[in-house]
């Protein structure tokens, strides 16, 4: 089922993004808090006009290094029951589903040199996933973070 393999994902991650959504949080500077608050701004404003915006890079950052970390999750999803081959397209969150890296296994235990090139292939494809996802993150970081 699709929808218990993205639970079980959705939990993975999850201590990763709370724990970056908290520590951006916490690196906004307390001179910007008291700042808008001697301006005359509530609580409230200050954290949804100040605190908020400032921790948006940390928590993008955050959230996008925990996403290239589930790409890359095998072991939760054979618990959950991915099946090892699918050979039609999902029609829902019922539906079978597979992920790349327990195709890529398929592919490099079966004893048809093709397959052999196509694990070759899907380990360059998750490769450059990975790495184009932590570029974005890097990216994010440096062009959202303000210089204080």
């Amino acid at each position: 089922m699709i929808l218990a393999g993205a639970l079980t994902l959705g939990l993975l991650v999850l201590p990763v993004v709370i724990i970056a959504g908290r520590e951006a949080i916490r690196a906004v500077p307390p001179s910007i808090r008291e700042g808008s608050m001697a301006l005359g701004a509530t609580k409230w404003q200050t954290i949804w006009k100040q605190v908020l915006p400032s921790s948006i890079p940390g928590v993008a950052t955050g959230v996008i290094l925990a996403l290239s970390r589930a790409a890359g999750e095998t072991a939760p999803l054979l618990v959950v029951g991915a099946a090892g081959f699918v050979a039609f397209n999902p029609d829902g969150v019922f539906s079978e589903f597979t992920a790349l890296p327990i195709q890529i296994f398929i592919w490099s235990t079966d004893s048809d040199p093709q397959f052999k090139e196509l694990a070759a292939a899907g380990i360059l494809v998750l490769m450059i996933l990975i790495v184009l996802m932590n570029s974005i993150a890097i990216w994010l970081r440096n062009r959202y973070e303000r210089k204080w």
